[in-house]
């Protein structure tokens, strides 16, 4: 067995950890211990998220369902369901060895499912030849021993979404440059009762995309370039969280613990946010929603929005986590064949353009030739910045390599959590050193 492989023992712990901070609606299926079925044959079932663009799901579902079902000769069904969900559905399906025929893959899953996908190469490879080659970020996460075992998607990359007006007001032109120049312009803002909304609840977007740049900004890591022992504790890790306790008490909706993924959007639609990070959702929703989401002063919101990349000055850099993610066929799936047929179907690119489109730079493409598509040159400015933003993405697990015990480790929260405790009043040593424990139980047991 391939020395990265996930044994049984871990897959159960990372499953448990999954299905222990789920959110609502997968209670059921866990008890059950399968997941429901599906007739097989001629219908193929697909579990993907709800997407933060809601016209992106409806195009997948009313166009691109009944399209490719026409070409295929066979019943598409697309599911969408919520994101916080999708780990725990897929555990269950894969114990229980019934469920979707294909899975929504998110980081670095084929690492920790791989005994259970399908091997999709000769799929993936034709795209990636056709296509400019993948982003990066895909050959650590979605390749496995040389094998494609999912088929690389799209990436959403993250940014702050700001208001400009805001900032402007407290004597910033444009958005902070650096970390200590960020924490001024919060505590600003907060007094004037418009503060920076940052998640650090156990959510698999905001939250890790936040803490694990952060860290990696300051110059920590979870391991080093071997991946077997874990170096967390050091002097750059325990100034990010000193640094994180700060701005969370002077500049931060400190509310913000118990957030999901959509706590923060509908917070900064509402008026109650200088700025948080997020992907460009919240700026194309404004916009598309313009009659209903106003400003302060009744003009649509959207006119007074923008986007930054996270601030430099913690010393190192700037190092993104986006959400980089692809589809996953069953082994258990009677309709394989179907199943790749689909996938391929989906990445023709007449196929992927309408759908690409209508993110307006959401979602960016898994290729790189997208970065070439027209509709860059016509959508608006604060959108024009994720045209190259899947070009530098990490993924976690750095310094060493993103394996299974990397997603075990994501899965549990560890480096959110490692600022979470700080945030609500322990000490950062102390928070960091459990920190450490928690992960030695993973890369060093």
């Amino acid at each position: 067995m391939d020395a990265n492989a996930v044994n049984r023992r871990q897959f159960l712990k990372v499953s448990g950890a999954a299905a222990a901070v789920a959110a609502t609606g997968v209670e059921g299926i866990l008890a059950a211990h399968h997941a429901p079925a599906y007739a097989q044959g001629t219908k193929l079932h697909i579990v993907r998220w709800n997407d933060f663009i809601p016209e992106a799901d409806k195009w997948l579902k009313d166009t691109g369902a009944p399209a490719a079902s026409k070409a295929l000769g066979a019943e598409v069904q697309v599911e969408t369901i919520n994101a916080n969900d999708v780990q725990p559905r897929i555990t269950a399906a894969i114990q229980s060895g019934s469920g979707a025929d294909v899975f929504h893959l998110f980081y670095n899953w084929p690492q920790l499912y791989q005994n259970a996908l399908v091997d999709v190469s000769d799929l993936a490879n034709k795209v990636a030849k056709e296509q400019g080659g993948f982003y990066g970020v895909f050959q650590p996460s979605f390749n496995v021993g040389g094998k494609w075992l999912g088929m690389p998607h799209s990436i959403v990359g993250n940014a702050i979404a700001y208001r400009r007006s805001w900032f402007k007001e407290v004597g910033f032109d444009s958005f902070p440059k650096t970390w200590d120049d960020l924490r001024k312009a919060t505590a600003l803002l907060k007094k004037k009762g418009r503060p920076y909304g940052q998640t650090l609840g156990h959510t698999f977007g905001d939250a890790p995309t936040w803490a694990y740049p952060l860290l990696w900004s300051f110059g920590g890591a979870e391991t080093d370039k071997s991946g077997k022992k874990v170096v967390i504790n050091s002097k750059d890790t325990l100034e990010s969280v000193k640094y994180m306790t700060a701005l969370w008490k002077e500049g931060c909706d400190e509310g913000g613990l118990a957030w999901d993924d959509t706590n923060n959007n509908r917070a900064f639609h509402a008026g109650e946010l200088c700025a948080t990070l997020n992907g460009a959702s919240i700026y194309i929703v404004a916009k598309r929603q313009q009659d209903k989401i106003k400003d302060d002063k009744g003009e649509p919101m959207w006119q007074d929005i923008d986007h930054a990349l996270y601030p430099l000055g913690g010393g190192k850099g700037q190092f993104p986590l986006y959400f980089s993610n692809g589809h996953g066929v069953m082994k258990y799936s009677k309709n394989q064949k179907l199943a790749k047929d689909f996938l391929a179907w989906l990445h023709k690119k007449e196929n992927f353009e309408p759908w690409f489109k209508v993110c307006e730079g959401y979602s960016v493409a898994a290729t790189t030739e997208w970065e070439k598509h027209p509709m860059w040159g016509q959508i608006d400015k604060p959108l024009q910045m994720f045209r190259t933003a899947a070009r530098t993405t990490r993924i976690f697990g750095h310094a060493g390599p993103s394996t299974g015990k990397a997603t075990e480790a994501f899965s549990k929260y560890i480096v959110v959590d490692m600022y979470a405790k700080a945030v609500q009043g322990m000490k950062a040593e102390d928070a960091v050193k459990w920190a450490e424990t928690e992960l030695k139980k993973i890369y060093e047991a």
